[in-house]
């Protein structure tokens, strides 16, 4: 979502018209969660995607005929015929995809703006029936809100999206409504979760690259100036030239945040290391070897830090990958962290019992 408000930004400059097709609801197995988007413009420019590629020529040209007609359309995708010409899901599932004519009023204006500050949001978007299609909401924080779905249902679906503005998520539910029944898609936005790096090292250039492609806010931390030049960390959200353990001081780090320290020096490390362990961050990682690492714990212990506490630090840091480039090493520590992130070992899926895709597992 961030990612597409930001293209929408660019767009709307350009004064582009646009489409906006979200995914708002699966039945059975689907390529996409609800809540993924595919924004495109007459002119040809799209990005994201409602289906991996299985619909999205066809949602192409239903959007354009949107953008003709001016009005939203709910279109509904089921089982590719893979022997005919029709349009649909190989997986066996079915989705239902809003397309409409993209105009950024009330509630598109409150999330972007809540995104950009980092606070919680949720956007609630009328489904059905045809009066309701395309009215959307954005819940703020109880009981801020911008935009309304109808005066009837807005503090309803605002108690709603309210209860999952702390977690993130989606919801679709069915109301009451002027004698027959109304449809809302729910999806909450919390805040970006945050990492930080401590040293602007080589592997840190590609691992703040990827992790801004995955949805993390990224702070790059080192107190070396010739390390810490913005052409090498063009995509990171802040180039810190402190020492780290006074950025995590003043951080008010929380289960939402990852620590990382990528330098092997003791001086940084050390303090780094027990800013994070004193605090509830979901993640804390340690560039280095056993040894490396042996040295830290003790001067770690000479700080009053149990074993068990030290047991949090993910040393050797990442899966086993076999990582020798500095991209591969961030593939692997990336790869960890959302193993972490999500609950899950990181082990192969073809060793997994349980479906892929269980209910609580995928954070929207």
């Amino acid at each position: 979502m961030r990612e597409i408000l930001r293209e929408l930004d660019r767009w709307l400059e350009q004064g582009e018209e646009i489409a906006l097709a979200t995914l708002v609801q699966t039945h059975g197995a689907s390529p996409r969660p609800p809540g993924a988007r595919l924004a495109l413009t007459r002119s040809g420019s799209m990005i994201g995607s409602v289906s991996n590629g299985c619909v999205e020529s066809d949602v192409f040209e239903r959007a354009l005929r949107v953008l003709d007609e001016g009005r939203p359309v709910l279109q509904s995708y089921g089982i590719d015929d893979e022997l005919g010409p029709a349009v649909g899901l190989s997986c066996g599932g079915s989705i239902d995809v809003l397309i409409e004519p993209f105009r950024p009023g009330e509630a598109w204006a409150g999330l972007r703006a809540a995104l950009a500050a980092q606070r919680p949001a949720a956007l609630c978007l009328g489904v059905s029936p045809d009066a309701l299609v395309g009215r959307s909401m954005a819940v703020l924080g109880h009981p801020a809100v911008a935009g309304s779905l109808d005066a009837e249902l807005d503090a309803t679906v605002g108690t709603e999206a309210s209860r999952l503005l702390r977690a993130g998520g989606h919801r679709t539910l069915a109301l009451p409504w002027r004698g027959a029944h109304a449809t809302v898609f729910i999806e909450a936005f919390p805040p970006q979760p945050r990492l930080f790096i401590a040293g602007a090292t080589h592997t840190a250039i590609p691992l703040c690259r990827m992790a801004r492609e995955l949805g993390f806010h990224v702070s790059v931390i080192d107190p070396r100036s010739a390390f810490t030049r913005a052409e090498r960390f063009a995509q990171a959200d802040a180039l810190l030239r402190e020492w780290p353990h006074e950025v995590l001081d003043r951080a008010e780090l929380d289960s939402n945040c990852y620590v990382l320290t990528l330098t092997h020096d003791l001086k940084f490390d050390i303090p780094a290391l027990a800013r994070a362990l004193r605090s509830e961050v979901r993640y804390i990682g340690a560039l280095g070897s056993r040894r490396t690492h042996e040295r830290r714990k003790a001067k770690l212990r000479e700080e009053g830090f149990s074993d068990r506490e030290l047991a949090r630090i993910h040393t050797p840091i990442g899966l086993d990958i076999g990582a020798r480039t500095p991209e591969e090493v961030a593939l692997a520590i990336l790869s960890e962290i959302v193993a972490v992130r999500h609950g899950r070992e990181g082990r192969p899926l073809v060793e997994r019992q349980a479906p892929i895709h269980a209910d609580g597992d995928r954070e929207k």
